[in-house]
């Protein structure tokens, strides 16, 4: 496997031109998945002056990442954000520094100028006034803009996001589900079409349609169900799993191998994460205890399950914002003083391990 896993990213899953390729089953200590990070706001957190140690010394954060073996980062979008650094600029001139690095990066589009997800959908003030058609229409223009941006910026994306949890739909109300299957289809073709018209025919992005079912079997199958019979192209399913949120291990793994045996699909939790102090466990018992010691258990737990997903169709894991500084910190892999913790040394064993293969 040494030509298959650079120094710090396992890349077999996404080599190449980024393609998903089959690989040799994992080993419990060591699973061969394609590791990541959301890190949307690590440069604003280190724009305001905030550091991170990783044992006791201060490095940027993308390059502690990278030295634990992050292969990937992936970088949200909004459209005219108020509150949020997210815009193109920044997101840009992140990918850039990323790249540089030689992160692969995955693109999330919110097609929001605020948080999307399922309680969240909200269509973009300057798009609110749009009929269907010409919100269509907004939509292939956004992302076509969007997409050559990057590519004229020398940063096209390895893959995008069209739509961020994307379970209740996006545009709300045009493209709510479960009411508006018809538009919301017409959306998210228009968005795929966006991705291919802002690219180069030999290096398009892969397509992620990301939901929030990572243990939910039953609406996972209600929601490709849809887009299956609808024919609309995508390459790489994308779920989110929070246990608290999304059912027990178990449930992610029943579910995981159902993706894998009904759509043959490559699979990534694109979004995961666990406290390292009390959260979201304060009047029950959770999976791990919610210190260091658990979170770095449940990252290895979570590796390990989609590592066995049947014909090795489970090809990568994401923790979502790392390196933040806040109250998000609480699911990041610093500590408040911005200290390395336990679980981002889950996967140096690996690092290590094929740094001897490639340098015997």
């Amino acid at each position: 496997m040494a030509n298959c896993f650079s120094k710090f990213a396992f890349v077999c899953l996404l080599s190449g031109s980024i393609g998903l390729h089959a690989q040799q089953p994992a080993s419990p200590s060591c699973p061969h998945l394609a590791l990541g990070a959301d890190v949307s706001f690590l440069a604003q957190a280190e724009q305001q002056g905030h550091a991170f140690r990783d044992n006791g010394v201060a490095h940027p954060g993308l390059e502690i990442l990278r030295h634990h073996g992050y292969g990937w980062v992936r970088l949200r979008l909004f459209n005219d954000p108020k509150m949020l650094p997210n815009n193109l600029q920044y997101t840009i001139d992140e990918a850039k520094r990323a790249r540089a690095m030689g992160f692969a990066l995955l693109l999330d589009l919110h097609y929001s100028d605020d948080w999307a997800d399922p309680s969240h959908e909200i269509t973009p003030l300057a798009w609110q006034s749009l009929k269907h058609k010409q919100l269509t229409e907004a939509v292939f223009a956004f992302t076509r803009d969007t997409l050559a941006a990057f590519r004229q910026a020398g940063v096209l994306p390895n893959m995008v996001q069209v739509g961020n949890e994307i379970t209740s739909g996006i545009l709300w109300p045009d493209g709510k589900l479960p009411d508006n299957w018809s538009n919301f289809i017409e959306l998210l073709d228009a968005g795929v079409r966006g991705v291919a018209a802002g690219s180069v025919p030999e290096k398009r992005p892969l397509i992620m349609l990301h939901i929030d079912q990572g243990g939910n079997q039953e609406t996972t199958r209600w929601f490709f169900s849809h887009i299956v019979a609808a024919h609309l192209p995508f390459d790489v399913i994308g779920q989110s799993y929070y246990p608290w949120w999304q059912g027990s291990l178990s449930d992610l793994k029943n579910n995981l191998a159902f993706m894998a045996r009904e759509y043959h699909k490559p699979i990534i939790v694109v979004e995961t994460a666990y406290s390292w102090r009390p959260d979201n466990y304060t009047s029950k018992a959770g999976p791990y205890p919610e210190t260091p010691a658990g979170q770095r258990d449940f990252l290895q737990a979570v590796a390990e399950t989609v590592a066995a997903t049947p014909d090795h169709l489970g090809r990568g894991l994401f923790w979502w914002e790392p390196a933040v500084h806040g109250a998000l910190a609480r699911r990041g892999l610093f500590d408040d003083d911005g200290n390395a913790l336990p679980a981002l040394n889950t996967f140096d064993a690996c690092v290590l391990s094929t740094t001897k293969e490639s340098n015997p």
